[in-house]
């Protein structure tokens, strides 16, 4: 089965076509906001290298976040609306997750950290396991500070992955010191080539996602409503 990802959760936008053997093609796109004119086109991009037609993709994964709210509804948005016109199954992954599958070989804990804008980063907290990474506790989102005495009460040596680690990365190693490492720079985005392999069982396994059920992951409440909920205590005041 031809898979298609499509990941808009932070600058850059992820884009690729693979199945159960691996990746077939790929593309990353940054510098631009993950809107239509990047997620399609680049689509379309793939399908011209690779000689693929859409007609041949049998299942679609989408990022679901957290991340930045914009570029989550419009890969969401795009995912949805090639399953619904291509009639294929739909399959949302956490772009956490993403990121820590992808240095999933690593012998300590591993953080994903996704920059969250305002001094704030999500994060969550997994352990290898064979063949893959299981999560330990919930998404969560917090400053780099509140993170660090996450990471130090756990004891351990961790690695951190993510552009929200390299952004905050001074901050981090303030506290945790020696204990940290950080996973190579090309890995700080969650990629659509991860995703393909993180989705491809679970098309072959029939474990699909409702399309209503496929929501984007927000963590905490957008600049618009943060800027509503100030105006109303104002008024009340």
């Amino acid at each position: 089965m031809i898979v298609l990802a499509i990941e808009t959760s932070t600058p850059q936008t992820s884009v690729a076509f693979g199945n159960a053997e691996g990746v077939l093609v790929s593309a990353e796109v940054s510098g631009i906001r993950p809107r239509r004119e990047a997620v399609v086109p680049t689509i379309e991009e793939l399908l011209d290298r690779s000689g693929l037609e859409l007609t041949q993709v049998g299942g679609i994964a989408a990022g679901i976040g957290p991340g930045l709210f914009t570029s989550l509804r419009v890969g969401l948005e795009s995912a949805k609306a090639l399953a619904q016109v291509l009639r294929v199954p739909l399959v949302g992954l956490s772009s956490l997750d993403v990121l820590a599958y992808s240095v999933r070989h690593a012998r300590r804990p591993i953080v994903s950290v996704i920059d969250a804008r305002r001094g704030e980063v999500f994060y969550s907290v997994y352990r290898p396991v064979p063949g893959g990474v299981t999560r330990v506790g919930e998404n969560a989102v917090a400053s780099p500070e509140s993170l660090a005495a996450d990471l130090q009460a756990l004891g351990e040596e961790v690695l951190a992955v993510g552009n929200g680690a390299v952004l905050y990365r001074e901050q981090l190693e303030a506290t945790l010191g020696g204990a940290l490492e950080l996973a190579p720079y090309a890995l700080r985005y969650p990629s659509a080539a991860t995703m393909i392999e993180l989705a491809s069982p679970r098309f072959e396994r029939e474990e699909h996602d409702e399309l209503f059920d496929v929501v984007p992951l927000y963590l905490r409440k957008s600049d618009a409503e943060i800027a509503w909920d100030r105006r109303e205590a104002a008024g009340q005041a």
